[in-house]
């Protein structure tokens, strides 16, 4: 895999200081430098393009992304996946009777990160919002970076109903153990911002949620709830296919986004999303910093990442 990214004069120079120490003796024509990074090779050139390959090179290149949007938050982010072009485009089939009807769908975000909370939300979109919502570019949700999401959310909140629920990292792990697994909690919030919004409006013609289990494991996990929404529509990639979900989707990550900066600032940290050996060493920072009892605050401790930073810290 082969990831490039284009990098500010500021970012450049975190990342010179960052790789001092794992630069390899010869250096490419062009560039600054060239460096190991556990699985990853890195190469800076002087233009400020940044060139990530190897089996790890999405992980090291959205570290650097984040940083980049973090030190230049109003600069558009341009990178490049050498996958992307390899992946042939399969057909999606999109049922018009569904995308062109009165709906409420929801998605999830915050499931695969060790930091930061899980966000659940359930949006409404009438038939005379969709031209709108394609015109913003919701159509293609997936295409849609951190940076478009950030600019465009606040345009959708102005006319899109929605529900929101938020599931900080202290209330994960209370909740959490044998009995309650990750897609049992998911499921949970996912029907109270439905039931919320069936409350609300009586013309919805479709409940979409994005499939994450079988339709009767789904219910399942809801057999003690008093309040149910049933006759849900469950769809894998809803987000094509539904503009309610792709609404919830985009709306989702925005308020993630947010409360993931801000959990970053109150601990003095920039925090990298996901779960891979970035977010083990700052795991480990903070620990020396606050103690382990800081990760119950600041991240999903049912996470491998929690044993390694553990062992980490041990050695």
């Amino acid at each position: 895999m082969t990831i490039t990214l284009k990098v500010s004069e500021n970012t450049k120079q975190k990342m010179i200081e960052y790789f001092e120490d794992k630069k390899r003796p010869k250096t490419p024509d062009y560039a600054i430098f060239q460096a190991d990074e556990a699985d990853t090779v890195i190469t800076l050139y002087n233009s400020g393009k940044a060139v990530f390959q190897g089996i790890s090179a999405d992980i090291d290149a959205n570290m650097w992304r984040e940083m980049e949007r973090h030190l230049n938050p109003t600069k558009n982010i341009e990178i490049k996946n050498s996958e992307d072009k390899k992946k042939e485009k399969k057909e999606i089939y999109i049922d018009p009777k569904i995308y062109n009807s009165t709906s409420i769908g929801s998605d999830e975000v915050g499931t695969g990160d060790y930091f930061g909370p899980i966000v659940v939300t359930c949006s409404y979109v009438n038939k005379e919002n969709i031209k709108f919502l394609e015109n913003l570019g919701v159509k293609d949700s997936k295409k849609l970076t951190d940076d478009k999401i950030l600019k465009i959310v606040p345009e959708i909140i102005k006319k899109i109903p929605y529900e929101c629920m938020i599931l900080t990292n202290e209330e994960y792990n209370q909740k959490y153990s044998i009995d309650i697994n990750m897609n049992k909690i998911k499921a949970i919030m996912h029907n109270k911002v439905l039931t919320k919004m069936k409350e609300r409006f009586n013309d919805i013609e479709y409940t979409v949620v994005d499939q994450f289990a079988k339709p009767f494991v789904y219910y399942s996990y809801l057999k003690e709830i008093p309040n149910k929404t049933t006759n849900i529509t469950f769809m894998t990639k809803a987000e094509d296919k539904c503009l309610s979900v792709a609404c919830a989707s985009l709306i989702s990550r925005y308020i993630f986004l947010k409360e993931f900066d801000k959990l970053g600032k109150k601990y003095d940290v920039f925090l990298v999303k996901g779960a891979g050996p970035k977010v083990d060493e700052i795991g480990l920072q903070l620990t020396k910093k606050y103690g382990q009892d800081i990760l119950s605050k600041i991240a999903k401790l049912n996470f491998k990442n929690t044993e390694k930073i553990k062992e980490l810290a041990n050695h």
